[in-house]
């Protein structure tokens, strides 16, 4: 019986519930439930075993995760239906290469004996697999295993450690019942203490800057009439209407809702928009450059201190591979995809947009992912107050993708303590608070704009102080300190 627990097909059915720890369920328990059974079950396999009972949880978890990425390349890149769902298959073992990597990695360290050391030194592994896909070829962090924490205790630590931190946490929570399962009763003490201690953390370190109201537009277009020269301009006098009848004191567009540069379009239309933000300021998802140097996908502004004149723009710094720009190799596998301008150029600064007394920071699509990227933006005297984020998931449907996004913005406001709005395609166009909690939200694929007042925040975290002055080094230190150790008592 023993034997068939530790299994791979239990694996693959310890990774689904993994999975089931995240948004929409936010079941965040089940996180380190799951994670124990993987360290139990590895806890005296040899590198080989616990590496194939690593990549089969790795494997049902991100293919769980990730399997919306069918619906873009299917039925928007018209690649077949097997190949599509091959190349999903394919993506997941190479994220899960990571976790079978660490689990040989935590398993070689062990040695011939076991002992209650060896908890620590799996958890250890457990980040450097998370760091890893978060860091290399690019990052690719999504459902990282921290993010499932933006509920429960462990959350008190996110402006204190930031969603890696609290990823170790977690691992070392799984570690200490897996100890506890074998055997080790004394280990579920730190797991208490870890748990306690994040009820007793301070948690509030900034104030209030004012608010502000903003109008976030949610234009719901199909993914396949988004390019499509025909409908174009019908979309674009949509958008028009919804910019005319927005309320805020700033209109918030998703990513990419004027799928070209300005100067190809009428300029009856640009003039329109400058005009109407003489009155009400515009963020304008569109793209700057042009063929020769290059496509940026970017935020674009109207109005704010610009005087009415579009001035200020934001392009996206941290591009998705695949659909923004293309890994070397890989041109045929994308050109078969026929995304539209899929290899694009990346933005070069992070300034805030100073509008109505507020300093709005923009994030274009998933770089709400990557904290560290943008950490420098919410600390010093020109901090910005809210984060915006702008997107377009109608590439990938309305089921599970929305949601994880959303959470991932969630981990964001608890990490650095600062409002941030979504304005989308099709959802989950929202307004969160500092405290992460969800203020207003718009249902799935229907149009309508969100009108939503936020309170902008002044004041730097802990996590965002050393994070701006020290990046991810912090953990890599802790890694080669920890692991060094585990080395020298392996010796």
């Amino acid at each position: 019986m023993r034997r068939l627990l530790q299994s791979w097909p239990v694996a693959l059915l310890a990774g689904l519930l993994h999975l089931a720890a995240f948004a929409p369920t936010h079941a965040w328990v089940l996180q380190p439930l799951a994670l124990a059974w993987l360290a139990w079950a590895s806890w005296d396999a040899t590198p080989a075993r616990a590496a194939r009972l690593g990549l089969a949880f790795g494997l049902a978890w991100l293919a769980g995760g990730l399997w919306w990425l069918y619906i873009s390349m299917h039925e928007f890149g018209h690649l077949p239906g097997p190949m599509a769902g091959g190349a999903v298959l394919l993506l997941a073992a190479f994220l899960s290469l990571y976790l079978a990597g660490a689990m040989a990695l935590a398993a070689w360290l062990r040695g011939r004996s076991v002992s209650a050391w060896h908890g620590l030194t799996w958890a250890l592994c457990w980040l450097l697999a998370e760091l890893a896909r978060a860091t290399l070829f690019g990052g690719f962090p999504w459902i990282a295993s921290g993010y499932a924490h933006t509920v429960g205790p462990l959350a008190a630590w996110a402006p204190w450690l930031g969603v890696y931190g609290i990823t170790l946490l977690a691992a070392l929570l799984a570690a200490a019942l897996a100890a506890a399962l074998r055997g080790a009763r004394l280990a579920l003490a730190p797991a208490l203490l870890i748990l306690l201690a994040g009820l007793a953390l301070p948690q509030d370190f900034t104030r209030s800057s004012g608010s502000i109201k903003l109008s976030l537009l949610q234009p719901n277009v199909p993914q396949d009439q988004k390019f499509d020269r025909e409908l174009m301009d019908a979309n674009l006098q949509r958008l028009h209407a919804q910019i005319a009848a927005a309320r805020g004191q700033v209109v918030l567009t998703p990513e990419s809702v004027v799928p070209l540069p300005l100067a190809y379009l009428p300029p009856e239309f640009v003039q329109a928009l400058a005009q109407g933000a003489r009155e009400r300021p515009l963020l304008l998802g569109s793209f700057l450059g042009d063929e020769q140097t290059g496509f940026v996908n970017s935020l674009q502004a109207f109005g704010g201190d610009t005087g009415g004149q579009q001035a200020y723009s934001y392009g996206k710094r941290h591009l998705l591979p695949f659909g923004e720009y293309i890994p070397p190799g890989f041109h045929w596998f994308v050109r078969m995809l026929q995304i539209p301008m899929d290899d694009q150029a990346a933005g070069q600064h992070q300034q805030a947009f100073a509008v109505a007394g507020q300093r709005l920071r923009p994030l274009i699509c998933y770089e709400d992912l990557f904290g560290e990227d943008f950490v420098q933006s919410v600390v010093g005297a020109d901090a910005a107050t809210v984060l915006v984020n702008a997107s377009n998931l109608a590439w990938f449907g309305t089921l599970m993708v929305q949601d994880q996004h959303l959470q991932f913005s969630v981990m964001r406001t608890l990490e650095f303590q600062r409002p941030l709005v979504r304005a989308t395609n099709t959802g989950a166009t929202a307004a969160l608070d500092h405290r992460g909690r969800v203020l207003a939200r718009l249902p799935a694929a229907t149009a309508g704009v969100l009108e939503v007042e936020v309170e902008g925040r002044m004041g730097s975290t802990p996590y965002a102080r050393w994070l701006a002055a020290l990046g991810l080094w912090p953990f890599g230190a802790l890694l080669v300190l920890g692991l060094g150790w585990a080395w020298r008592r392996r010796r």
